[in-house]
Protein backbone atom coordinates (compact mmCIF):
# COMPACT_ATOMS: atom_id res chain seq x y z
CA UNK A 1 0.00 0.00 0.00
CA UNK A 2 1.28 3.40 -0.91
CA UNK A 3 0.10 7.00 -0.81
CA UNK A 4 1.41 9.30 -3.52
CA UNK A 5 0.89 13.06 -3.62
CA UNK A 6 2.73 15.05 -6.23
CA UNK A 7 6.29 14.58 -7.47
CA UNK A 8 9.74 15.65 -6.40
CA UNK A 9 11.61 18.08 -8.65
CA UNK A 10 15.24 17.41 -7.72
CA UNK A 11 16.53 20.21 -9.97
CA UNK A 12 14.63 22.77 -7.87
CA UNK A 13 14.64 20.76 -4.61
CA UNK A 14 10.92 21.08 -4.05
CA UNK A 15 7.65 19.21 -4.51
CA UNK A 16 5.49 20.04 -7.50
CA UNK A 17 1.75 19.53 -7.82
CA UNK A 18 0.51 16.18 -9.04
CA UNK A 19 -2.28 13.64 -8.75
CA UNK A 20 -2.87 12.68 -5.12
CA UNK A 21 -3.85 9.04 -4.97
CA UNK A 22 -3.78 5.91 -2.84
CA UNK A 23 -3.36 2.45 -4.32
CA UNK A 24 -3.02 -1.17 -3.24
CA UNK A 25 -0.51 -3.32 -5.10
CA UNK A 26 -0.67 -7.10 -5.13
CA UNK A 27 2.76 -8.73 -5.43
CA UNK A 28 3.38 -12.41 -6.06
CA UNK A 29 6.74 -13.75 -7.24
CA UNK A 30 7.79 -11.64 -10.25
CA UNK A 31 4.57 -9.74 -10.92
CA UNK A 32 2.99 -6.70 -9.25
CA UNK A 33 -0.57 -5.71 -10.11
CA UNK A 34 -2.68 -2.81 -8.78
CA UNK A 35 -5.96 -4.15 -7.38
CA UNK A 36 -7.44 -0.90 -6.08
CA UNK A 37 -6.97 2.85 -6.16
CA UNK A 38 -8.59 6.00 -4.88
CA UNK A 39 -7.99 9.57 -6.00
CA UNK A 40 -7.98 11.97 -3.07
CA UNK A 41 -10.58 14.61 -3.88
CA UNK A 42 -10.22 17.62 -1.57
CA UNK A 43 -13.80 18.88 -1.69
CA UNK A 44 -14.09 20.34 1.83
CA UNK A 45 -12.86 23.77 2.86
CA UNK A 46 -11.58 24.48 6.37
CA UNK A 47 -9.72 27.18 8.28
CA UNK A 48 -6.13 26.38 9.17
CA UNK A 49 -5.71 27.52 12.78
CA UNK A 50 -1.97 28.10 12.39
CA UNK A 51 -2.01 30.14 9.19
CA UNK A 52 -5.59 31.45 9.46
CA UNK A 53 -6.03 30.61 5.79
CA UNK A 54 -8.72 28.61 4.07
CA UNK A 55 -7.53 25.23 2.82
CA UNK A 56 -9.08 22.18 1.22
CA UNK A 57 -9.20 18.58 2.44
CA UNK A 58 -10.82 15.28 1.60
CA UNK A 59 -13.91 14.24 3.63
CA UNK A 60 -12.36 10.75 3.84
CA UNK A 61 -8.89 10.31 5.36
CA UNK A 62 -6.21 8.20 3.69
CA UNK A 63 -6.30 5.76 6.60
CA UNK A 64 -10.04 5.28 6.08
CA UNK A 65 -9.45 4.77 2.35
CA UNK A 66 -6.72 2.26 3.11
CA UNK A 67 -8.98 0.19 5.34
CA UNK A 68 -11.76 0.19 2.74
CA UNK A 69 -9.36 -0.95 0.01
CA UNK A 70 -7.88 -3.75 2.12
CA UNK A 71 -11.37 -4.94 3.05
CA UNK A 72 -12.39 -4.86 -0.61
CA UNK A 73 -9.43 -7.08 -1.50
CA UNK A 74 -10.56 -9.55 1.15
CA UNK A 75 -14.15 -9.48 -0.17
CA UNK A 76 -12.84 -10.06 -3.70
CA UNK A 77 -11.11 -13.19 -2.36
CA UNK A 78 -7.62 -12.01 -3.32
CA UNK A 79 -5.20 -14.55 -1.92
CA UNK A 80 -2.69 -12.79 0.32
CA UNK A 81 -1.32 -13.23 3.81
CA UNK A 82 0.57 -10.03 4.63
CA UNK A 83 -0.27 -6.34 4.34
CA UNK A 84 2.82 -4.15 3.96
CA UNK A 85 2.90 -0.37 4.16
CA UNK A 86 5.05 2.52 5.34
CA UNK A 87 5.03 4.26 8.71
CA UNK A 88 2.20 6.61 7.65
CA UNK A 89 -0.36 3.80 8.08
CA UNK A 90 1.09 2.21 11.24
CA UNK A 91 -1.72 3.37 13.53
CA UNK A 92 -3.23 1.15 16.21
CA UNK A 93 -6.61 1.35 14.47
CA UNK A 94 -5.15 0.00 11.22
CA UNK A 95 -3.29 -2.80 13.00
CA UNK A 96 -6.44 -3.89 14.83
CA UNK A 97 -8.51 -3.72 11.65
CA UNK A 98 -6.12 -5.87 9.60
CA UNK A 99 -5.62 -8.47 12.33
CA UNK A 100 -9.22 -8.84 13.53
CA UNK A 101 -11.57 -7.60 10.81
CA UNK A 102 -9.57 -8.87 7.81
CA UNK A 103 -7.83 -11.77 9.56
CA UNK A 104 -4.54 -10.92 7.87
CA UNK A 105 -1.02 -10.26 9.14
CA UNK A 106 0.83 -6.95 8.95
CA UNK A 107 4.48 -5.92 8.74
CA UNK A 108 5.32 -2.23 8.86
CA UNK A 109 7.79 0.28 10.32
CA UNK A 110 7.06 2.39 13.38
CA UNK A 111 8.54 5.70 14.47
CA UNK A 112 11.36 5.81 16.99
CA UNK A 113 9.20 7.81 19.42
CA UNK A 114 6.37 5.23 19.44
CA UNK A 115 5.37 4.24 22.98
CA UNK A 116 5.60 0.51 23.71
CA UNK A 117 5.53 -1.84 26.69
CA UNK A 118 7.76 -4.88 27.11
CA UNK A 119 5.09 -7.01 28.78
CA UNK A 120 1.33 -7.20 29.15
CA UNK A 121 1.67 -6.25 32.82
CA UNK A 122 3.61 -3.10 31.95
CA UNK A 123 0.98 -2.19 29.37
CA UNK A 124 -1.83 -2.60 31.91
CA UNK A 125 0.07 -0.40 34.38
CA UNK A 126 0.80 2.20 31.69
CA UNK A 127 4.58 1.68 31.90
CA UNK A 128 5.53 2.62 28.35
CA UNK A 129 8.91 3.38 26.82
CA UNK A 130 9.86 4.93 23.50
CA UNK A 131 11.31 2.62 20.88
CA UNK A 132 14.53 4.60 20.55
CA UNK A 133 15.42 4.02 24.23
CA UNK A 134 15.48 0.22 23.87
CA UNK A 135 18.65 -1.76 23.50
CA UNK A 136 17.81 -4.27 20.79
CA UNK A 137 20.46 -6.82 19.86
CA UNK A 138 21.36 -7.37 16.19
CA UNK A 139 19.16 -9.93 14.40
CA UNK A 140 17.03 -10.29 17.52
CA UNK A 141 13.25 -10.28 17.96
CA UNK A 142 11.57 -8.51 20.85
CA UNK A 143 7.97 -9.04 21.98
CA UNK A 144 6.21 -5.74 22.61
CA UNK A 145 2.78 -4.27 23.32
CA UNK A 146 1.48 -0.93 22.04
CA UNK A 147 -1.33 1.39 23.01
CA UNK A 148 -4.65 0.57 21.39
CA UNK A 149 -3.56 -2.90 20.19
CA UNK A 150 -4.79 -5.96 22.10
CA UNK A 151 -2.25 -8.46 20.75
CA UNK A 152 1.55 -8.70 21.07
CA UNK A 153 3.87 -7.68 18.25
CA UNK A 154 7.38 -8.67 17.26
CA UNK A 155 9.81 -5.75 17.05
CA UNK A 156 13.14 -5.82 15.24
CA UNK A 157 15.80 -3.19 14.59
CA UNK A 158 17.29 -3.08 11.10
CA UNK A 159 20.52 -1.12 10.66
CA UNK A 160 21.70 -0.27 7.15
CA UNK A 161 24.08 2.06 5.30
CA UNK A 162 22.65 4.73 3.01
CA UNK A 163 24.13 5.69 -0.37
CA UNK A 164 25.79 8.76 1.17
CA UNK A 165 27.53 6.58 3.79
CA UNK A 166 25.25 7.54 6.67
CA UNK A 167 23.74 4.92 8.95
CA UNK A 168 19.99 4.37 8.87
CA UNK A 169 17.78 2.59 11.39
CA UNK A 170 14.41 1.02 10.65
CA UNK A 171 12.16 -0.37 13.38
CA UNK A 172 9.81 -3.02 12.01
CA UNK A 173 6.86 -4.67 13.73
CA UNK A 174 5.10 -7.89 12.72
CA UNK A 175 1.77 -9.25 13.94
CA UNK A 176 2.74 -12.83 13.09
CA UNK A 177 4.62 -14.15 16.12
CA UNK A 178 6.04 -17.13 14.20
CA UNK A 179 8.33 -14.94 12.06
CA UNK A 180 12.00 -14.43 12.88
CA UNK A 181 14.27 -11.49 12.03
CA UNK A 182 15.31 -12.75 8.58
CA UNK A 183 11.74 -13.59 7.58
CA UNK A 184 10.42 -10.18 8.65
CA UNK A 185 13.08 -8.23 6.75
CA UNK A 186 12.78 -10.44 3.66
CA UNK A 187 9.00 -10.09 3.49
CA UNK A 188 9.02 -6.33 4.12
CA UNK A 189 11.61 -5.84 1.40
CA UNK A 190 8.88 -6.77 -1.10
CA UNK A 191 7.22 -3.43 -0.31
CA UNK A 192 9.87 -1.81 -2.50
CA UNK A 193 7.88 -3.06 -5.51
CA UNK A 194 5.36 -0.28 -4.89
CA UNK A 195 8.14 2.29 -5.48
CA UNK A 196 9.01 0.60 -8.79
CA UNK A 197 5.30 0.65 -9.61
CA UNK A 198 5.09 4.42 -9.11
CA UNK A 199 8.25 4.97 -11.13
CA UNK A 200 6.85 2.89 -13.98
CA UNK A 201 3.54 4.79 -13.84
CA UNK A 202 5.37 8.09 -14.29
CA UNK A 203 8.02 7.09 -16.81
CA UNK A 204 6.52 4.22 -18.82
CA UNK A 205 2.81 4.98 -19.12
CA UNK A 206 2.85 8.82 -18.93
CA UNK A 207 0.92 9.28 -15.69
CA UNK A 208 2.88 12.47 -14.95
CA UNK A 209 1.97 13.99 -18.33
CA UNK A 210 -1.73 14.28 -17.66
CA UNK A 211 -3.33 17.37 -19.28
CA UNK A 212 -6.51 16.87 -17.23
CA UNK A 213 -8.06 19.43 -14.90
CA UNK A 214 -11.23 17.90 -13.45
CA UNK A 215 -11.74 14.98 -11.09
CA UNK A 216 -13.49 12.89 -13.78
CA UNK A 217 -10.85 13.41 -16.47
CA UNK A 218 -8.03 12.84 -13.98
CA UNK A 219 -9.68 9.57 -12.92
CA UNK A 220 -9.96 8.48 -16.56
CA UNK A 221 -6.33 9.36 -17.25
CA UNK A 222 -5.16 7.51 -14.15
CA UNK A 223 -7.22 4.44 -15.05
CA UNK A 224 -5.78 4.45 -18.57
CA UNK A 225 -2.27 4.64 -17.10
CA UNK A 226 -3.05 1.67 -14.84
CA UNK A 227 -4.24 -0.35 -17.85
CA UNK A 228 -0.96 0.45 -19.63
CA UNK A 229 1.02 -0.59 -16.57
CA UNK A 230 -0.87 -3.90 -16.29
CA UNK A 231 -0.20 -4.68 -19.95
CA UNK A 232 3.51 -4.00 -19.42
CA UNK A 233 3.52 -6.33 -16.39
CA UNK A 234 1.91 -9.12 -18.40
CA UNK A 235 4.42 -8.62 -21.22
CA UNK A 236 7.21 -8.64 -18.65
CA UNK A 237 6.18 -12.11 -17.55
CA UNK A 238 5.84 -13.39 -21.13
CA UNK A 239 9.11 -11.94 -22.43
CA UNK A 240 11.09 -12.03 -19.17
CA UNK A 241 12.16 -8.43 -19.78
CA UNK A 242 11.86 -5.51 -17.40
CA UNK A 243 9.18 -2.88 -18.07
CA UNK A 244 11.72 -0.14 -18.89
CA UNK A 245 13.39 -2.47 -21.40
CA UNK A 246 10.00 -3.23 -22.96
CA UNK A 247 9.27 0.47 -23.30
CA UNK A 248 12.58 1.11 -25.12
CA UNK A 249 12.04 -1.87 -27.41
CA UNK A 250 8.53 -0.65 -28.26
CA UNK A 251 9.83 2.84 -29.09
CA UNK A 252 12.62 1.40 -31.26
CA UNK A 253 10.13 -0.82 -33.08
CA UNK A 254 7.82 2.16 -33.72
CA UNK A 255 10.73 4.17 -35.15
CA UNK A 256 11.74 1.23 -37.34
CA UNK A 257 8.21 0.90 -38.74
CA UNK A 258 7.92 4.66 -39.28
CA UNK A 259 11.23 4.91 -41.14
CA UNK A 260 10.33 1.84 -43.17
CA UNK A 261 7.02 3.38 -44.23
CA UNK A 262 8.72 6.70 -44.98
CA UNK A 263 11.32 4.99 -47.19
CA UNK A 264 8.57 3.11 -49.04
CA UNK A 265 6.73 6.37 -49.78
CA UNK A 266 9.92 8.09 -50.89
CA UNK A 267 10.82 5.27 -53.29
CA UNK A 268 7.40 5.45 -54.94
CA UNK A 269 7.26 9.26 -55.23
CA UNK A 270 7.70 11.18 -58.45
CA UNK A 271 8.38 14.77 -59.52
CA UNK A 272 5.75 16.52 -61.60
CA UNK A 273 6.35 19.72 -63.55
CA UNK A 274 3.41 21.68 -64.84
Amino acid sequence: MKSFAGMRDHSKERNIKGINFLSTLYHNQAISLPIGFELVAKTEEYLDKKTQKMKRRSPVTKNEMARMMILQAVKNQVLFRFVLFDVWFASAENLMFIKHDCEKEVICPIRSNRKIALSLEEKINGQYKTVSTLEIKPNAELEIYTEGVDFPLTLIKQVFTNEDGSIGILYLIASDKTLNYDQITTIYQKRWNVECYHKSLKQNVSLAKSPTQTEKTQTNHFFAALCGYIKLEMLKVETRNKSFCLKNKTICQCFTISFSNFARVESGSSLRVR
